[in-house]
């Protein structure tokens, strides 16, 4: 728990203490706020026992003496329950004769004599008192059941208690290279000492180097255990550790006192690496080596931490420069080297990272998490061994590579059970988890070192995809249901044979309205290559071989390129873990230990994303790309997309605009990922119904901008849920050519519509070389303007872009692991791809949200903002000074609500630049004059020369930016949408002046009457 200084006086006192400062030389400011010397010296001794210092390194060593210090020390830390200080262990042990078991029985009965729960001791200390005691949570609990039975005797004579507690500590394991201390003897403790107890002795006080390894292990803890040996760890500035997993560890509370070691231990945990030793470790948390090295002890005393005794192993022919112009190339696949070495950090950030995107040797992968998989893996007891790796991964915030196979070996326990309620959820992530994982540590190459074009029809491909099989060939992945309404002919048509190689689910999305759940339904799906029964995601490899892939050019290429299986390990990280960590201390490990970064979807809005100088990311490319500010590029890129509004926040509307008017539900998403009465928080949307529709906007616009989809009753499916299909990314393989979609779903062609052309239009337009998955969205089709086909046909809209693996639908996450093999994206070039497509598309987001931002050049031109400050008492009619709905020429688009709206938006004549505006009755465009124009390009200008951010600011600012302006995508452009007269308190001037006349003829009649 950090301590900050809550006031300029505290700051200045700490200060004056670390500079040692007499109370002579203290500002008056300070002396008047102590008072006293007195009370001096009494903040010097409490701020250095909070510090755990060392008395002859402090300032207390010149106002009190070295056993009254460390005896009040001894006293608060009984008082706070404390982590025992082995840092200390030299006058502790030794002199005051404290061993860390007498301390733990100590602090055990005093939380036995109050009658303390066990979760009131920390979690470190709980975790070292089992360690030495052998009392856990079962334990204390029988104890103090045992004293509570006695009853009346208890309440009289608590100390009953100490009869139950151990009289010595338990065994526990001893790593040779610890180091074998003495205590001082008293004289009758030196008379009862054995013959071979005075030789290890002598041995001890004579030997410049204890290890525990040179002595008899048995008359070494015989001593220990009478309190006459103390163990300890030595760290030094130069070793490297790794961090195991948390064995033993207690999750109980966290300390509420100030201990900067405890502190320190769950940064070690994520930021510790085998490459980096303790001095570099520090450098990057910009902590005291001390206490790192305090730390680092201690979570090799629990096993938490091994220490490597041979570092040279770890970073062999680690001086062999690497190739700048390859990635992960053939030649340099014997060597063990890595730029994630400290050594090179400036070169690394600097050249390596930002302009080559070279790796080389092993390549180091994490995999970025949130707690909720935590919380899945350690579910009941369906898996007794997950529940370590959840503990280490939730307390750690860091499953390291040496736990990954063993994680993966737990999970395949899961196969062939099936799960109902809760436990299906966790069972899906629990696939999905395996699936990935084995993919990154393969790095994406099939396992016999071949990568086959899918446009070879003549041999039968083998790829990596093979192993993710055998994850999910057993599991009954049994998605949910809810589906039994639908009619035959429905479910004919969602059909999909998923033999296609990017894979695809028909996903209807629920209804969901204020009182209405919005649980996720699947449509049931039968896979080719499995049986109906089983409903697992194995692809059908054999009819995949048949199939012939066109390029973009039209020729068809048949070849086998051969890859060398290369080394890839795969780190987990937790999300919440890496936020908790200091901005540079972050970019500084993501540098140092890793190539590449592969994020879950959704994350969570408190994640932190890696900059565009670190590592490769395989997420989202920004902050923004996790808001609707990525829908509205994808919609404005790819030219197409369903009608969307987007709404300012603060905003109350009295009325709904037209092309939310009359509609039969309607898709909504918060900017912020605020929830507001179950609504908004949920990354695919949520559907609501029409009539309610104005109701949810209203509470929703109060808290953040809202993004509004409105769907016709002719959009949604039988049961009144719209249909999606979820496209694996990349679309490409690594030729460049684009799998056909269409002709694989088994589909009606009236079911698939436009499905091939649309992801080959999308596949030109925008470079989708990632991982993730783009969702389509089915919608009615409309042959003649204005005119429904009567046979309810349909087209496919694309409705969002998420980067990164779903782990929560195990058929789409092994269709990315399938995509991830056949376009190649983890080798050579593929990264260099990937890493500038995210920049463009970064460089696309910035430039939208600057734009249509409330200090954007837009809402500067919309509202008039500079003209305002030029004439302040000058009216704003309609709110806006740039035009005129009474005066410039406009275009009805639309009058009365209908279920047309949409194909009136589309089919519309555009201008070059314009508003559109909704008055209460009619939708009109209002074509800008040039006059206009010039002005917003002068605001473009000024704006881009002064206002912009640079790239890595954005990069860096976790701020969600809303949008100033309210915007309106018609189908294919995205235009400022003003909607004054739907708001409350805000009625446009035709309507005023109307009322006006009506009363002031009003008044005239009554005067002549």
């Amino acid at each position: 728990m950090q301590h900050v200084p809550a006031t300029i006086e505290e700051q200045l006192l700490r200060k004056a203490i670390r500079e040692e400062s007499p109370w002579e030389n203290l500002p008056k400011r300070l002396q008047t706020m102590l008072i006293s010397k007195e009370e001096w010296h009494k903040r010097i001794i409490d701020y250095c026992i909070r510090k755990r210092l060392q008395w002859n390194q402090c300032f207390a060593r010149k106002i009190c003496k070295e056993g009254e210090y460390y005896e009040e020390m001894m006293r608060y830390l009984r008082k706070n329950l404390a982590l025992f200080p082995y840092h200390l262990a030299e006058y502790v042990c030794r002199v005051l004769r404290v061993s860390p078991f007498r301390y733990y029985c100590d602090m055990i009965f005093e939380v036995l004599k109050n009658e303390q729960p066990y979760d009131s001791i920390p979690n470190f200390s709980a975790a070292d008192a089992v360690r030495l005691t052998g009392i856990g949570r079962n334990e204390y609990i029988d104890i103090m059941n045992k004293c509570r039975s006695k009853k009346f005797m208890w309440k009289l004579n608590k100390s009953i208690a100490k009869e139950l507690l151990p009289t010595q500590p338990v065994d526990f394991p001893v790593e040779p290279w610890w180091g074998v201390c003495l205590v001082n003897f008293t004289l009758e403790e030196f008379k009862k000492l054995t013959e071979e107890e005075m030789a290890t002795i002598d041995k001890v006080c004579k030997e410049e180097v204890n290890s525990f390894i040179l002595f008899d292990p048995d008359i070494v803890r015989g001593l220990h255990k009478r309190g006459l040996m103390y163990f300890d760890v030595p760290v030094y500035s130069d070793d490297r550790f790794k961090v195991s997993r948390l064995e033993g560890f207690v999750s109980n509370r966290e300390q509420s006192y100030e201990d900067p070691i405890e502190e320190l231990l769950y940064a070690v945990f994520v930021v510790s690496s085998e490459n980096s030793t303790v001095a570099e470790l520090a450098t990057t948390l910009q902590a005291d080596l001390s206490h790192l090295q305090a730390a680092a002890s201690f979570a090799c005393r629990l096993g938490w931490a091994i220490k490597l005794l041979d570092p040279e192993s770890i970073l062999r022919d680690s001086s062999i420069p690497s190739s700048p112009s390859n990635m992960l190339s053939d030649d340099e696949y014997d060597s063990n080297a890595s730029i994630n070495s400290e050594k090179s950090g400036q070169q690394t950030h600097g050249l390596v990272i930002e302009k080559n995107r070279t790796i080389s040797g092993t390549a180091h992968v994490a995999f970025v998490v949130d707690a909720n998989i935590t919380s899945y893996l350690m579910m009941g007891s369906v898996s007794p061994g997950l529940k370590s790796h959840a503990v280490t991964l939730y307390e750690a915030g860091k499953l390291g590579d040496s736990s990954i196979a063993e994680l993966c070996k737990d999970l395949s326990t899961l196969e062939g059970k099936k799960f109902e309620g809760e436990l299906q959820e966790f069972a899906n992530h629990a696939y999905s988890l395996r699936c990935i994982l084995e993919c990154l540590q393969s790095g994406g190459v099939a396992n016999d070192g071949k990568i086959v074009r899918p446009s070879n029809p003549t041999e039968t491909q083998h790829s990596f995809i093979d192993d993710i099989t055998s994850v999910t060939s057993e599991i009954g992945v049994s998605e949910e249901s809810g589906y039994s309404n639908i009619n035959e002919n429905e479910a004919k048509m969602y059909h999909n044979d998923d033999s296609s190689d990017h894979g695809q689910s028909i996903v209807p999305q629920p209804d969901s309205s204020p009182n209405e759940s919005d649980a996720a339904h699947v449509l049931p799906m039968t896979p080719s290559g499995t049986s109906a029964e089983n409903n697992t995601c194995k692809p059908d490899y054999e009819s995949q071989s048949d199939k012939k892939v066109t390029s973009l050019d039209g020729s068809e290429n048949d070849r086998t390129i051969l890859k060398r299986k290369r080394k890839y390990r795969v780190d987990i990280l937790r999300c919440e873990s890496l936020a908790a960590l200091a901005p540079a201390t972050l970019e500084k490990m993501f540098l140092r230990d890793y190539d590449i970064i592969a994020s879950m979807v959704p994350l969570p809005a408190s994640s932190v994303l890696p900059g565009p100088s670190g590592p490769i990311h395989f997420g989202p490319p920004s902050y923004s790309s996790m808001t609707p500010w990525m829908k509205l590029v994808l919609y404005t890129l790819a030219g197409n997309g369903p009608l969307s509004v987007a709404l300012m926040k603060g905003q109350c509307l009295r009325l709904l605009p037209a092309p939310l008017a009359g509609c039969e539900k309607a898709l909504i998403w918060s900017w912020d990922g605020s929830t507001v009465g179950g609504l908004g928080g949920k990354f695919e949307g949520n559907l609501v119904n029409g009539n309610v529709l104005l109701h949810c906007l209203n509470s929703m616009l109060k808290h953040s901008a809202v993004l509004i989809q409105p769907l016709s009753r002719y959009d949604l499916d039988d049961s009144g849920r719209i249909v999606t299909v979820d496209i694996a990314l990349p679309l490409k393989n690594f030729d460049g050519t684009v799998q056909p979609i269409g002709s694989d779903m088994g589909l009606d062609p009236e079911g698939v519509a436009n499905l091939d052309s649309l992801l080959m239009d999308l596949s030109s337009k925008i470079e989708l070389f990632t991982v993730g998955y783009i969702r389509l969205l089915r919608l009615r089709k409309e042959i003649q303007s204005g005119m429904l086909i009567p046979d309810l046909e349909y087209e496919w809209f694309p409705l969002s872009l998420e980067f990164g693996i779903p782990l929560f639908s195990p058929k789409l996450c092994g269709r990315i692991c399938e995509r991830i093999v056949l376009s190649h994206l983890l080798q050579t070039d593929s990264l260099s791809e990937h890493h500038d497509a995210m920049q463009s598309l970064r460089k696309i987001l910035r430039e939208l949200c600057s734009e249509y931002q409330a200090t954007g050049p837009t809402a500067k031109m919309f509202y008039q903002i500079e003209h305002v400050k030029e004439s302040p008492r000058h009216l704003i009619s309609y709110a806006s000074g740039r035009w005129s709905p009474l005066m410039d020429p406009s275009t009805p688009i639309s009058g009365a609500p209908s279920e047309n709206q949409r194909f009136k938006f589309t089919n519309r004549q555009r201008g070059k630049t314009e508003v559109l505006s909704f008055d209460g009755n009619i939708l009109r465009s209002y074509a800008l004059a040039p006059v206009y124009e010039v002005t917003t390009r002068h605001i473009e200008e000024s704006t881009s020369g002064s206002g912009v951010k640079h790239e890595s600011d954005e990069a860096d600012s976790r701020e969600v930016v809303l949008p100033g302006v309210n915007l309106l995508f018609d189908g294919s452009q995205l235009h400022p949408f003003d909607i004054g007269a739907c708001l409350q308190a805000r009625q446009p001037v035709s309507l005023v002046a109307e009322a006006s006349a009506a009363s002031t003829s009003l008044q005239a009649t009554r005067i002549s009457i």
